[in-house]
């Protein structure tokens, strides 16, 4: 298989994956916690990857995506775990800080959230939430990625 190929499958991956989230946020008013936002960032890493190994198809390149993939999925994984109770979030899941705001701030209930807690699912699908699915589809693209690390077949 060309090299160009699975190179075109592990971008548009992470670019539906990226584009889905911030369709989330930005139309659907689901803002990202700190574990979301962490997880959309190897995203965009892959995809940076992705345009250098459309040019320079290395084995290195393909096992630095890989590692992006699992590190997204390891971060999701983490997260879904978090939802679930298993264990505790970070110190920076807990929500948006209260600091700076005006007492009128504080009592207006219809004033937007522009943070989200982790230990709270936002929107699940089948009974898996956005992390665990993130987790799920981070993993088949790492697989991906590996493969192109693999040397070529004759």
């Amino acid at each position: 298989m060309a090299p160009r190929r699975p190179c075109y499958c592990v971008t548009i991956g992470s670019g539906a994956i990226l584009a889905t989230a911030l369709g989330f946020e930005h139309l659907g008013g689901l803002f990202p916690c700190t574990l979301c936002v962490w997880q959309r960032w190897a995203h965009v890493i892959a995809i940076a990857l992705a345009a250098i190994y459309y040019f320079r198809p290395t084995r290195l390149i393909a096992i630095m995506g890989g590692l992006a993939m699992l590190g997204s999925a390891a971060i999701a994984g983490f997260h879904a775990g978090v939802e679930q109770g298993y264990w505790e979030g970070l110190a920076a899941c807990q929500g948006g800080s209260l600091t700076g705001l005006t007492g009128a701030e504080l009592l207006d209930m219809n004033a937007p959230t522009r943070s989200a807690r982790c230990d709270e699912v936002a929107w699940s699908f089948l009974g898996l939430s956005m992390a665990a699915w993130n987790g799920l589809l981070s993993l088949l693209l790492a697989g991906m990625w590996l493969r192109m690390a693999l040397p070529a077949r004759s």
